[in-house]
């Protein structure tokens, strides 16, 4: 039972938890908009009941559509307000090794040796 315990109160776990319940929460504020936007559109484009209930020949396209375009907008939020600057931050406090040689280059080096105590030439 304490391993259970320990295992629910991880940090990890519980960062997991909040980050889905601000995604779905930011998911649906993005919805919303988008929809506000959509039926904007829909108005201009002379939709009387605006983009969302656009169902050419019987087919709901219009909700199909500010689906997809929620989906892109919270796609480019999370990726330029998260994934760029944690990108940018750990490069900067934690920046990647130096590459040092290959292992090609060390088994090249170990046949060398290898054919010089020999005698042979390569």
């Amino acid at each position: 039972m304490s391993g259970f315990k320990k295992f629910l109160l991880q940090g990890d776990l519980v960062s997991l938890a909040v980050a889905v319940v601000i995604g779905g929460a930011f998911a649906t504020v993005v919805g919303a908009f988008v929809t506000i936007i959509m039926d904007i559109v829909g108005k201009a484009g002379g939709l009387q009941n605006g983009f969302a209930n656009w169902i050419p020949g019987g087919v709901h396209v219009g909700a199909f559509i500010i689906a997809v375009i929620t989906f892109v907008i919270i796609a480019a939020v999370v990726y330029f307000l998260v994934v760029v600057p944690y990108t940018k931050a750990k490069e900067r406090f934690f920046p990647s090794p130096e590459p040092g040689p290959a292992e090609v280059d060390y088994l090249k080096e170990i046949r060398d040796l290898l054919a010089a105590q020999q005698g042979k030439t390569l």
